[in-house]
């Protein structure tokens, strides 16, 4: 086939393609239809999958198949992705199987006994998860089944999980969803919800150009009953109750109903609506906004007085100067000269921190891009965790050329080492924190634990792509020449007057790291909320715009900082650059505190252990990110005030 001919055919497939539709990979719609018989563009059963159970009060999930429930007798797992095996996602078919648009009422699921001798760790697992609220987390048609009930000012919350039951204390008082049913009302009982109302609602295809209908919604409401007789099912009487210590035989039999609704006004594209719409942030994220823009717009005023008038009157000043007499009487920042490119003490850890932050940056940078694009939606399981993986593996070259290049230009000579440690010295904290967290997780048979298969390949695309990767990076920045500095260093030291209180590199550093802060804090509030307490997260747009304030931030902070040290005659900028900007990880990790104590009810020593293991690789990755960001700003600032000064 000639050239012209192929380009020809791909064009075609290409625009077809375009002219069905644009479907990310695993998200193009299921249409389902009545009938008997199943065509492949069409399907009849609608297969109702499981994940995992997680908790607000436990950072540890459990399997669905961890807890006595009913089991599929033909489980099938889907492939998971990287992300959702590191996110601890288990998702396994159900034996809740429906036809679509068939209603059924009080249909058996499955039933399980129990006594005092029998299968009475089973129960007792249950008991705990209803006393630290755990949550079912189901999936219809790659979308979660929701829990909608109403909360304060009259509004709809959709939760995509619902409680595994609620509990009475001893003392009489009400936990959790027991307030829903006044009949939950003994003491020192659990209420198992045994029964669910399904309500699938459905967009048809009649008025379209396909056949079927497409689901854009899937409710439940959570029941409890207690069921007598498998044959004699009848969803109404008293709530399942299981008491604190089990004296005689209890049966637990598990029902549900299903509903089908036409409603077309909702779409296939958009049937995450009700959910992120039920969620209220998007008025605080806005205040969050111009609470940012508002310390950028100070930062920025602040910087370009300097620039345009403090400077631009410094350097003409010194540039006037021609006998050195009056160089002598002359004071600030261009007396530091010979001494502002002195190489920094510990050069070859600034150069590896630099390196690795630059990967971070990049993989930071894209991964929210296409997180804005919708390419990492919440409906595409996992894939913002496997992007990021991926992404930190492939870009090991520039991580490489960085490190290698500012290490060269501090003058360093072991190169062997400066390489090997920007390969292995920041991953490996992390890997060896992760694996710990992972020890603690496997101990307590948690389904975030990630399978030893899993951990292999991890090395193996450490070791096999993003070491060799790293390498060659570095290859080619010891290739190149150092950076040319604007003007030479004197072969002795200048000595530093003595600094006021604020111009020590103490104060300055805890004090450049609060204006950072400040700008993400309330973001911080909202990631927090979706990885501890299982919320969703989708205002990419919103983290995309307070990563670029962060990185003008940062920037900007770091420069005025380093401005004033220059005047003050201190020249030690190159770690003060990087830790100034690099202290907003330690009031991130004071936040996290602060979050733990007070937002949080997490109970046991394993899950306080995995929160703080797990803040602490989020601290150092952001630490190496922001560092990295204000160490860079501060050198293009130095370098541009310093060539364009005369000096002798």
């Amino acid at each position: 086939m000639s050239a012209m001919n192929y380009l020809s055919v791909l064009l075609c497939v290409l625009y077809s393609g375009w002219c069905a539709a644009f479907y990310l990979p695993g998200l193009a719609p299921v249409s389902f239809c009545e009938g008997g018989s199943e065509k492949e563009t069409c399907k009849e059963e609608i297969q109702l999958f499981v994940n995992r159970l997680d908790s607000v009060e436990s950072v540890l999930p459990y399997e669905y198949d961890s807890f006595d429930f009913c089991k599929d007798e033909h489980e099938k797992h889907p492939s998971e992705n990287l992300g959702q095996v590191l996110f601890g996602e288990r998702i396994a078919s159900s034996p809740y199987k429906f036809h679509f648009n068939k209603n059924e009422s009080c249909a058996l699921v499955c039933k399980n006994e129990y006594g005092p001798s029998t299968k009475t760790a089973e129960l007792d697992f249950i008991k705990k998860g209803i006393q630290l609220n755990y949550q079912h987390h189901w999936i219809i048609d790659n979308m979660p089944v929701t829990w909608c009930y109403e909360v304060e000012d009259g509004q709809k919350y959709c939760s995509p999980g619902f409680p595994v039951g609620c509990a009475i204390t001893s003392d009489g008082r009400v936990k959790d969803a027991c307030v829903i049913n006044t009949e939950f009302n003994r003491k020192d009982t659990f209420y198992l919800f045994n029964h669910v109302d399904i309500t699938i609602t459905y967009h048809s295809g009649k008025d379209e150009n396909w056949d079927g209908a497409r689901l854009v919604a899937a409710r439940l409401e959570p029941k409890s009953y207690k069921h007598t007789n498998v044959k004699d099912l009848k969803c109404e009487g008293p709530p399942m109750e299981i008491p604190k210590d089990l004296t005689s035989h209890l049966d637990v039999i598990y029902t549900y109903s299903v509903t089908f609704q036409e409603n077309n006004s909702n779409k296939w594209a958009s049937r995450w609506d009700y959910i992120l719409e039920s969620m209220p942030h998007t008025n605080i994220q806005w205040f969050s906004i111009m609470n940012s823009l508002v310390i950028v717009l100070f930062l920025s005023g602040m910087v370009a007085m300097i620039m345009l008038r403090t400077l631009h009157k410094d350097i003409a000043r010194y540039n006037q100067i021609d006998s050195s007499e009056d160089a002598q009487e002359e004071f600030g920042w261009k007396l530091v000269h010979g001494d502002i490119f002195r190489p920094p003490k510990k050069g070859m850890l600034l150069s590896i921190f630099l390196g690795q932050g630059t990967q971070i940056f990049i993989m930071t940078f894209i991964t929210l891009f296409l997180a804005c694009l919708g390419f990492l939606s919440p409906a595409n399981r996992g894939a913002l965790m496997t992007c990021a993986v991926v992404l930190w593996v492939l870009l090991g070259t520039p991580a490489g050329y960085v490190s290698a290049r500012m290490y060269k230009t501090f003058g360093g000579e072991r190169w062997k080492s400066n390489v090997l440690l920007t390969a292995l010295l920041c991953p490996g904290i992390i890997f060896a924190d992760f694996f710990i967290m992972n020890v603690i997780l496997w101990v307590k048979g948690s389904s975030a634990a990630i399978p030893f298969g899993t951990l292999v390949a991890i090395l193996a695309m450490w070791f096999g792509i993003s070491v060799p990767l790293t390498f060659l990076g570095a290859y080619f920045g010891f290739k190149e020449r150092s950076i040319e500095h604007p003007v030479r260093t004197n072969q002795i030291p200048r000595q530093i007057p003595c600094q006021s209180f604020f111009t020590k590199p103490v104060p300055g550093i805890v004090m450049g790291g609060i204006l950072p802060f400040g700008c993400i804090f309330i973001q911080l509030f909202f990631i927090l909320n979706s990885i501890w307490s299982h919320q969703m997260y989708y205002m990419f747009g919103f983290l995309f715009l307070v990563f670029i304030i962060l990185l003008i931030t940062c920037s900007e902070a770091t420069i005025l900082l380093c401005y004033f040290h220059l005047c003050a005659e201190d020249y030690h900028w190159w770690w003060r650059s990087f830790l100034t900007s690099g202290f907003t990880a330690v009031y991130l990790f004071i936040y996290a505190v602060h979050y733990f104590f007070s937002k949080l009810q997490i109970t046991g020593t394993a899950s306080t252990i995995l929160y703080f293991g797990y803040t602490t690789i989020m601290v150092l990755i952001f630490f190496l990110f922001t560092g990295t960001i204000g160490f860079f700003a501060c050198y293009w600032f130095v370098r541009k005030i310093y060539s364009v000064v005369k000096v002798d």
